[in-house]
């Protein structure tokens, strides 16, 4: 485990059954788990041995579970992955690989590689404002052990969820952004994931964000593999969203198709905190987005967009959870799949309301279009409401390209593969639309115009996607 093989990468677990399982990896954590702490910060081993033992009872989920039966994840927990336990530093050029930025958006800019903070010297990052604490969760958690420690773990260990608890035994590091009171960002962080390695790779990394009152941050965090090897990537982000703070977070993916890819967002607002939430899946291999809201104050703005394109063999499974406990709180979903040839999709989005969260206004809304009677799309609103003073609904829809639309746009001309080139672009433009960052949106705008054309069949930074 963890040596170097030739090209100075690391090298993966041999496990006669070619793939470790939740034994397996029971029996890993055991072994090694001196070593895991080893080589990361005090603050982040304190809840590692009890997640552990929750991932010990719990196991990794199954789609005989009723909030996974849309995922099944028995191959892609199948492959004997490579893990990297002491933190082995192999030479890698971020840009080399990275080279789909988005023009225009003159971010603060920040990697990565596999499950560890990349550090990089870029000279716009030098001009933070002050407070602004942004780079690895491990060295934040040495340098900052009481703002770290306040806040990491407590939304995850909430959860009920074997990835979540595998999470918390085996990651070292990650992302972490902290925005002190009343300190508004002057432009987007953008967070790289990428993937890097010669063997089967598992990365497990825990990003935390922190906005303190009346705080403003954006983040795009843009999902990049490289390497014709698989990876299974379980990564968990805890947002917490102070009062009177705005937060807007956007996910990119644009994987390739060997990629397994297993996010989960906590969020944790505050009263009269503002958050918004897009998440966009491009190119993938499988995914599964797991999103959950708590809006724990009043007056609080929740808006939660997704969109799926996806072609081929690819899955994408979005579950959400949109939890209004205190009244007087707004919140609105939109998600949206199209989906073609063997692809498929699943949708689960749960909205509860509390007793006590009177004026409540919540919607849902799942629209979905499939392209060929091949494509699969299973969708699943639930709405869970105890009090009485509110305003709530969900809707969802399976369907196919509007017909008559198609006939109109024909009867004037318009060649069929353009007119189901706009049909389909029109469809997904709301998604896009509640993109608030200029660059970021013009560059979807053209990405999805591409993956809608059949033109992106790959990230322009990947090297493989066959």
């Amino acid at each position: 485990m963890n040596n170097l093989d030739k090209n100075n990468n690391i090298s993966s677990i041999s496990s006669p059954s070619g793939g470790l399982g939740e034994a397996g990896y029971i029996d890993l954590y055991t072994q090694h788990h001196e070593t895991i702490k080893k080589h990361s910060a005090d603050v982040l081993n304190l809840s590692r041995d009890g997640s552990f033992e929750k991932f010990r009872q719990l196991g990794f989920p199954t789609s005989r579970l009723e909030n996974y039966k849309y995922t099944d994840l028995r191959d892609a927990l199948a492959v004997d992955y490579g893990l990297n336990f002491s933190r082995i530093r192999f030479a890698v050029d971020p840009y080399n690989v990275f080279k789909c930025d988005v023009p225009g958006i003159s971010s603060y800019l920040y990697f990565v590689v596999n499950d560890a903070f990349y550090p990089v010297n870029i000279e716009r990052n030098n001009s933070l404002p002050e407070g602004v604490i942004i780079g690895s969760l491990k060295k934040a958690a040495e340098e900052h052990p009481e703002l770290v420690k306040k806040y990491f773990g407590k939304l995850s260990e909430k959860q009920k969820d074997g990835l979540v608890a595998f999470n918390g035994a085996f990651a070292q590091d990650g992302f972490f952004m902290y925005v002190p009171k009343n300190v508004v960002l002057d432009k987007p962080v953008q967070l790289i994931n990428i993937m890097r390695s010669s063997v089967d790779f598992m990365a497990n990394s825990h990003n935390l964000i922190i906005l303190d009152e009346g705080a403003g941050a954006q983040l795009l965090v843009c999902d990049h593999t490289s390497d014709d090897v698989r990876f299974l990537c379980n990564r968990v982000t805890e947002v917490f969203v102070g009062e009177n703070a705005s937060y807007e977070h956007y996910k990119l993916e644009n994987v390739h198709n060997k990629t397994t890819n297993l996010c989960t967002l906590l969020v944790d607002q505050d009263t009269s905190s503002r958050f918004l939430g897009n998440v966009i899946t491009l190119h993938n291999g499988l995914t599964r987005n797991n999103i959950e809201i708590d809006l724990d104050g009043e007056h609080c703005e929740t808006l939660m967009c997704g969109m799926a394109l996806a072609d081929k063999n690819q899955q994408i499974d979005n579950f959400t959870s949109v939890i209004h406990n205190k009244p007087n709180s707004h919140s609105t979903e939109l998600f949206k799949y199209v989906l073609d040839d063997s692809a498929k999709g699943g949708f689960t989005g749960k909205l509860y309301v509390a007793k006590d969260a009177q004026k409540t206004q919540a919607y849902q809304t799942n629209r979905n279009i499939l392209l060929k009677a091949s494509a699969k799309m299973r969708t699943k609103p639930q709405l869970e409401i105890y009090a009485d003073d509110v305003k709530c609904s969900h809707g969802a829809t399976i369907g196919q390209l509007d017909d008559k639309a198609m006939f109109y746009m024909r009867q004037r001309g318009i060649p069929e593969s353009e007119a189901r080139l706009l049909l389909m672009y029109a469809f997904t433009a709301d998604v896009i639309e509640n993109i608030r960052i200029d660059a970021l949106q013009d560059r979807i705008k053209m990405l999805v115009e591409k993956r809608l054309r059949g033109e992106l069949s790959k990230c322009e930074g990947c090297v493989i996607c066959k």
